[in-house]
């Protein structure tokens, strides 16, 4: 991992914890000079960049602005600030749906479009989007979120096209449930957490949540010039649940 990015200059939205924040500390690791965007920056700790931002809003675009000056430029720019949102198609009102689309997907356009003029002076431009599981398969009570996923996964290909004669590569990272902060609140508010654990990390063939390290691996080597001809693809982590049929009811152990 030792000087694998070195060189690169990096911005990640929703650094300040989770998959943002172990990706924004794995580009580092590696020789990167990294900026974490988030509503909460207290965990970002140098030689990060902590700059507060909220994606929902247009005033992100100076934080980008603000980010890519003081890192001197900008390389790689990860789309991964979101939120989760659970319920049918019926369940949430269009406040909500509207809320979920707003830091989801227009989130990303508009850290997008501010990041497009720095990152057309890099010599190794690359955007990496979080998207998900539920934007290739249906997920129970979760219309909005899979919904809005489906949205990045579609930017993501359509972006790809756009930008591959400019030099910037445009991939996307297809996660299972991560084992982020988020998740486990959700997990720990339900009448059972342990139960609650059990299952959701039972519709994964591997049995477990995914680890953000994990995510974050996926995510760095999308944003390397090691991968230079990746371009428009969604990387799968998700344990085998978009390749394989499995029995629901087996049971996992591990160390």
């Amino acid at each position: 991992m030792a000087d694998s990015y070195r060189g690169l200059r990096a911005l990640v939205t929703g650094g300040g914890a989770g998959i943002g924040l172990a990706t924004a500390r794995m580009l580092s690791d590696g020789g990167a000079r990294v900026a974490c965007l988030d509503l909460d920056v207290a965990g970002v700790e140098p030689p990060l960049l902590g700059i507060k931002a909220d994606v929902s809003s247009d005033s992100v675009a100076d934080a980008v602005t603000e980010a890519a000056e003081r890192l001197g430029g900008l390389d790689v720019l990860v789309n991964n600030a979101g939120i989760l949102a659970r319920g049918r198609v019926e369940d949430n009102d269009l406040a909500e749906w509207q809320r979920v689309f707003d830091v989801n997907v227009f989130g990303m356009v508009r850290t997008t479009q501010a990041a497009l003029g720095w990152l057309r002076r890099s010599a190794d431009a690359a955007i990496v989007n979080t998207c998900s599981l539920g934007a290739v398969i249906g997920l129970p009570a979760a219309a909005a979120y899979s919904a809005s996923k489906g949205a990045v996964l579609a930017l993501t290909r359509s972006m790809a096209a756009d930008y591959l004669g400019e030099g910037i590569r445009v991939n996307c990272v297809t996660p299972s449930p991560v084992d982020t902060p988020w998740v486990r609140r959700i997990i720990d508010a339900a009448p059972d957490p342990q139960a609650a654990l059990r299952e959701v990390s039972s519709r994964s063939p591997h049995g477990r949540l995914v680890r953000p390290e994990e995510v974050a691996a996926a995510i760095c080597f999308l944003a390397s010039p090691a991968s230079g001809s990746t371009t428009g693809a969604s990387l799968p982590l998700d344990g085998g649940s978009s390749a394989m049929l499995f029995p629901p009811a087996r049971q996992f152990t591990h160390p």
